[in-house]
């Protein structure tokens, strides 16, 4: 059924353009209607980010910043942000100008590029085109440091036109070629472009000498043009206003939307000059995301599921209370949650700044297998902490202590009623029961201090497992 209330249609916001929410956090948001929450989503930087450790801070050692340094620290910030829409927009951009540490080893550089995403998050997407195709990143990705005049390489030309803008079809390869010659030339310096994994940052740099100055002909546009003018060329095409669109509103709303609906946002999207503010506002308020057709369909990232539960659970206020010892490093024992959701997060699929290629993840169904849908089900115990352990067998665990949700004596059907709506999970009826069972078998019945987190975990397994539990 349609989405009617404010409060559902707020959770409805969070689920999407954030990472979930507590009860408190959807009471808040919802607080004056749904529009405001929207409001409150939009205008994020009014919102004080709490979060505030820096990179440095998740050194390996006081020599060594590693790719898996970056990612645990945005999977602090994504557990902790008070500003959902800022980050989740910074992985939908990390997702559509995909780049792996796998190629781009430098931490430092894979850091930068992040920011980028962050601060153009909402705004101008001519802005964070250029700003990404002039990041060190993304040039070390694509190989346009060897892109030369009389040896252009292709590689960024084709995937600007194919993942970044146009999309598949809408551009010829007399266009891909033309275009390569305008980037000729970017490059990037302060870091030894044969030695990316050691701690240096670096920047952009534009090698005169090596641009082809030459009349080019892109998109039926001729002229001396520059890797800027491309990109503007590129940025007035309507085609991109439609792409785009189409992407955001299938990751945030449902897949294959009507023409007629993509026709009017990218035509107020185009209108704004590629504010992508303003097509999230759009997509916010049009009747169609609060429709049946978009409630419950879009399939959980293994990010959206792991992050939000977390969320739900107010582990937040944890991540913000980390502290750095005497060596600038914050103490391995209190990383475990950032551990123990990058490694699950992993063996569901989504292993975060080492994208599979290029296009970045596929989404949507195949997120969902049979071995993903194990370590779904997973989630549960290392959630409560009931993995078990042994030699060799080190699995990394948030052990949430359950006891701040139940007192002893709880009966197995508060257990179950409180468990569906904490993590906001759409249980059908009919199975309300058989998680009062598990929980009644988990505990004997009796909700005590020993058999709490078992009890927790059992009846999780099921709401974790449900195949509509899967969509946000």
């Amino acid at each position: 059924m349609a989405l009617i209330t404010d409060r559902d249609r707020t959770a409805h916001l969070l689920r999407r353009f954030g990472f979930g929410a507590s009860e408190t956090e959807v009471d808040f948001y919802a607080e004056g209607g749904w529009e405001k929450a929207v409001d409150r989503l939009l205008n994020y930087e009014a919102i004080a980010e709490p979060f505030q450790l820096p990179l440095e801070n998740f050194a390996v050692n006081q020599n060594a910043l590693r790719p898996q340094s970056l990612q645990a620290w945005w999977m602090a910030k994504m557990i902790a942000t008070q500003r959902p829409l800022q980050e989740k927009m910074t992985l939908f951009w990390h997702d559509h100008f995909a780049t792996s540490a796998q190629k781009v080893t430098n931490a430092l550089l894979m850091h930068e590029q992040n920011e980028t995403f962050r601060s153009f998050a909402t705004g101008s997407f001519k802005d964070l085109l250029t700003e990404a195709s002039k990041d060190p990143a993304m040039i070390v990705w694509l190989d346009n440091q060897y892109n030369v005049k009389g040896k252009p390489n292709e590689n960024f030309a084709r995937e600007v036109m194919e993942l970044f803008t146009l999309g598949i079809g809408n551009y010829t390869e007399r266009d891909i070629q033309e275009a390569a010659r305008a980037f000729t030339g970017w490059s990037f310096r302060g870091a030894d472009r044969k030695q990316l994994s050691r701690n240096r940052t670096s920047e952009f740099y534009f090698n005169a000498r090596q641009f082809d100055n030459g009349e080019k002909s892109v998109l039926g546009s001729k002229g001396p043009f520059t890797g800027e003018d491309v990109l503007n060329l590129l940025c007035d095409e309507a085609q991109t206003a439609r792409y785009l669109t189409t992407k955001i509103w299938e990751w945030f709303a449902y897949k294959d939307p009507e023409p007629a609906l993509i026709d009017r946002l990218a035509g107020e999207f185009k209108r704004s000059g590629l504010q992508i503010g303003t097509l999230l506002r759009a997509i916010m308020t049009s009747k169609e995301f609060y429709s049946e057709r978009s409630e419950r369909a879009v399939y959980k990232t293994p990010i959206d599921f792991t992050v939000s539960t977390l969320r739900q659970l107010g582990l937040g206020q944890r991540i913000v209370a980390l502290r750095p010892a005497e060596d600038g490093m914050v103490p391995r024992n209190q990383l475990a949650p950032i551990a123990a959701v990058l490694n699950a997060s992993k063996s569901m699929g989504m292993d975060i700044i080492f994208p599979p290629d290029v296009a970045g993840w596929e989404g949507g169904s195949a997120w969902i297998t049979s071995a993903t849908m194990i370590e779904r089900v997973k989630w549960a115990d290392r959630l409560f902490g009931t993995v078990p352990t042994g030699p060799g067998r080190q699995v990394p665990q948030v052990r949430f202590p359950a006891s701040s949700l139940f007192s002893p004596g709880t009966s197995p059907e508060e257990v179950a009623t409180r468990l569906i709506s904490i993590f906001d999970a759409p249980i059908a009826a009919s199975k309300w029961q058989a998680l009062v069972e598990a929980a009644r078998k988990a505990s004997d019945g009796r909700i005590t201090n020993q058999n709490v987190n078992r009890t927790a975990a059992a009846v999780c397994r099921l709401i974790f497992g449900a195949p509509e539990f899967q969509f946000a």
